[in-house]
């Protein structure tokens, strides 16, 4: 199974120009220069309740990777949309936010297109790498081009 680091090192050496943010045990995971501070990550890791405790990963090694993913994508593999969270903060889909290995909507984000998986195995991983292509590319397709008062580069 990817560890944590694995997982890190795969985003930042397959896909080109991936920066990593780290904060309050998470790592945040863009495309280009982080200089838009309204600029959304394509993928996050996370190992804390720090912001929601849908997944409990206080448990020792767990982990769950985030990954923002197309809408035909996401109701391709659930069937559907999910609703909003309910007032504890959580999307009420049925799925067990605390199952290892199985890819589900995000306990949260899941009402705009962001899937999960917690812990996942070397086979899951696998379908999980086309999904991270997916989110990469799409972040790349939306990087903001310079504003034209930027001028041009020296030649």
């Amino acid at each position: 199974m990817p560890d944590e680091a694995a997982l890190i090192q795969y985003l930042t050496t397959t896909f080109e120009n991936v920066q990593v943010v780290q904060a309050q045990g998470a790592s945040f995971f863009f495309y280009g220069a982080m200089d838009d501070s309204n600029k959304f990550p394509f993928a996050t890791l996370v190992t804390n309740d720090y912001n929601d405790k849908a997944s409990d990963l206080e448990r020792p090694g767990v982990f769950r990777l985030n990954i923002g993913v197309s809408k035909a994508t996401f109701l391709a593999l659930f069937g559907g949309p999910v609703g909003r969270p309910n007032a504890a903060g959580v999307i009420e889909s049925g799925y067990d936010y605390t199952a290892l290995d199985q890819v589900m909507p995000h306990p949260v984000y899941g009402n705009m297109y962001w899937l999960c998986v917690l812990n996942p195995s070397p086979a899951t991983f696998e379908q999980v790498k086309a999904l991270l292509a997916e989110a990469y590319a799409s972040a790349a397709r939306n990087e903001k081009e310079p504003p034209a008062s930027a001028g041009t580069a020296a030649a």
